[in-house]
């Protein structure tokens, strides 16, 4: 394996991802600072997210966590995705979204030019989140002489983190982090804390982590400094590669 994971970081949960000349998306986030409605909940972006619609371009295709909830698929999101060749998503999402969208059951594969595309299991909060949370997916991205990387998507579940573990060697895992919290189950986090993201870390062996959702919005409750405290803690400070807005970073 000689080539490396580009990573590019816009905010909250988008990036530009570049392997074996393909170009990914992570949930697509452009909307302006303000506040996002969802049910009786309002979701508030405190952060521009510094990749635009123009200066990501034209990618081969996004890969969705989940498009119910505007922290992973705002307006601009949305539209932007019209404009995309593929989006890899849920199966309920795919019929929510329709176009280009496509969905995956969990450890279902696809191709994305020579990346093979697995979708992996993830859990948006405790145990039976699925009934208020939805369904969410991760991605785990492989390809011959490339580095096999993860994305977890809007996980909060270590165990998930296991099983994917057992079933691939993982270089580069981009975990979603930030312990976001609202009053879905009375403030429990709904993706991985700052202490979970480092335990993942543990369970993925060598892997280099690059961390996202961790700022931008403002009920991700642990941001840079916390993630940065608690790998340290954990010993694995040398692992985590903690990204600025805007700033691009080979793994």
């Amino acid at each position: 394996m000689t080539e490396k994971l580009g990573i590019t970081l816009s905010g909250g949960p988008t990036a530009l991802l570049e392997l074996g000349g393909v170009r990914l998306l992570t949930d697509p986030t452009f909307d302006p600072p303000g506040d996002h409605s969802i049910g009786q909940r309002v979701l508030v972006k405190t952060e521009d997210s510094v990749l635009t619609e123009d200066v990501v371009g034209v990618v081969d295709a996004v890969l969705l966590s989940h498009d119910e909830h505007p922290d992973n698929l705002d307006d601009r999101g949305r539209d932007y995705l019209r404009t995309v060749p593929l989006t890899l998503i849920t199966p309920s999402g795919a019929k929510r979204l329709g176009g280009t969208a496509r969905g995956l059951e969990p450890w279902e594969e696809t191709q994305v030019g020579p990346l093979t595309v697995t979708a992996v299991p993830a859990l948006h909060g405790p145990e039976g989140a699925e009934q208020l949370a939805g369904d969410v997916t991760g991605f785990v991205l492989s390809g011959e002489s490339l580095p096999t990387v993860y994305v977890s998507g809007d996980n909060a579940s270590v165990d998930l983190v296991r099983e994917i573990a057992s079933r691939f060697s993982v270089d580069v895992a981009v975990l979603f982090a930030g312990a976001a919290r609202t009053k879905l189950f009375d403030g429990a986090p709904l993706t991985l804390t700052s202490a979970n993201a480092a335990e993942a870390a543990k369970v993925l062996g060598s892997a280099k982590v690059v961390p996202l959702h961790f700022r931008g919005w403002q009920h991700f409750s642990e941001g840079p400094d916390v993630l940065r405290k608690e790998f340290e803690s954990a010993g694995l400070a040398d692992r985590l590669v903690l990204l600025e807005p805007g700033e691009r970073a080979e793994v």
